[in-house]
């Protein structure tokens, strides 16, 4: 069992990292906080139009806003996790110290994002989040079955957003800078995974195709979970189907990108 100790070694590095950055985090629940604020009285006046869309009442929506700035640092949905440090390794070539230690690569990235993404879900998240329990109506269970089948797609949800983001980054072998592909991440990021509009919300064929696209894992399905929209066991099939497809992909991904490696001198 050396290898779990290992990688959670790696896991506890990641909290204790990011939680050194005491000012960047209370920068960043203040920030969330007043998105949060912005985006709940956007989402009043349009459940004041348009009630029932996307399935959802306004409390449902008031919750999804402020589980959306919940989870927006912790699953990195505009990126800015484990992939950004990647692709600077790659690129000045810091990466070959990688890959001489004696571990696996993915799991060696994938244990210290967890890490950063449990410190940013405890340190970013939940003070937004309780500011919207606090002062706006909120659809929130109150079985604790619900909160844990919760806590289980929060996780699955930072593996299939790691798995994103772990690709992209491996495009810098290619490419050489990882600046346009952390564009894109970002863009797609916010935009598929519904953190301006609910998927659930999309109209007719795009909306068919954003629900079954990796990021609607990311916080579509955690909060749907939550609110009861959707089974959890249907939710967990969703997200691990995502998130081996994807880590397998990085794996051959890796491989490819891992034999045109040069170390000078060897």
């Amino acid at each position: 069992m050396g290898w779990v100790r290992l990688y959670a070694a790696v896991a506890v590095g990641g909290f204790r990292r990011y939680a050194s950055y005491r000012a960047a985090t209370a920068a960043g629940v203040f920030t969330n906080t007043v998105f949060g604020l912005i985006l709940v009285y956007t989402y009043l006046a349009l459940w004041e139009e348009r009630p029932g869309l996307g399935g959802y009442d306004q409390a449902q929506a008031v919750t999804y806003v402020w589980l959306g700035q919940c989870l927006f640092a912790t699953l990195a949905i505009q990126g800015g996790g484990a992939e950004k440090e990647l692709m600077d390794r790659i690129r000045t070539g810091e990466i070959a110290v990688d890959l001489y230690r004696p571990v696996d690569l993915q799991l060696w990235w994938l244990a210290g994002d967890v890490g950063r993404a449990l410190f940013q879900l405890l340190g970013r998240g939940v003070v937004p989040f309780l500011v919207g329990w606090l002062f706006f109506p909120m659809a929130l269970p109150t079985e604790a079955g619900v909160w844990a089948a919760f806590a289980v797609a929060v996780l699955l949800a930072a593996v299939v957003s790691f798995a994103i983001r772990y690709l992209a980054a491996l495009s810098v072998f290619w490419l050489l800078d990882g600046k346009g592909v952390g564009q894109m991440v970002m863009i797609a990021g916010v935009f598929f995974s519904g953190m301006v509009l609910p998927l659930n919300a999309f109209p007719g064929a795009l909306g068919e195709v954003v629900r079954v696209l990796p990021w609607a894992a990311q916080l579509q399905m955690p909060a749907d979970v939550l609110m009861g929209e959707t089974g959890a066991l249907r939710a967990f099939a969703f997200q691990a189907a995502w998130a081996v497809a994807l880590l397998a992909v990085g794996r051959l991904v890796q491989s490819a990108a891992t034999r045109r490696v040069v170390v000078q001198g060897g």
